[in-house]
């Protein structure tokens, strides 16, 4: 899952990942491929019948330079559920959308969910990625390939 608003320059970085990962997965019955835009609830739904997921988003004010590369378990990232009907649903960032997803999903939650952060300066208003973030994403398509032929190989 690709996270990000293209039109804000490097902040579609999780979207040009998902781009570099298309043509190699076209026909792969194992591997889905989402680009989630801006879409953080539509999380939910993309999670069920899935063992693995794997979000890719930019970070702002991470106080690393551009291109810093972060991979944690989203476990790791503490966004609270706001118990509250009449929380704006399109207002939610994806770790929010997990939170509710894990409440709503209980048992088929998925138990493995990584993320890849990268750390990014330029939100401006415009189409294309600065080359330092570009550069990363990059690299995290070619962590993305490792790990899902590590995944696939049996032991």
């Amino acid at each position: 899952m690709g996270f990000g608003n293209p039109c804000r320059s490097d902040d579609g970085v999780g979207c040009f990942v998902i781009d570099q990962l298309k043509p190699q997965f076209a026909d792969s019955k194992r591997v889905s491929l989402f680009d989630m835009g801006t879409s953080a609830f539509e999380v939910l739904f993309h999670l069920q019948g899935h063992e693995r997921i794997i979000v890719v988003d930019a970070v702002v004010n991470s106080g690393e330079i551009p291109g810093t590369l972060y991979r944690l378990p989203a476990s790791e990232i503490d966004a609270h559920i706001q118990d509250d009907p009449m929380v704006f649903l399109h207002s939610l960032k994806w770790d929010q959308a997990l939170s509710y997803a894990k409440k709503i999903l209980r048992e088929t939650y998925p138990d493995d969910i990584q993320v890849y952060l990268i750390a990014i300066e330029n939100i401006r208003l415009e189409i294309g990625l600065s080359e330092t973030v570009q550069n990363a994403g990059e690299r995290v398509v070619k962590l993305i390939l490792k790990e899902l032929a590590l995944y696939e190989t049996p032991a």
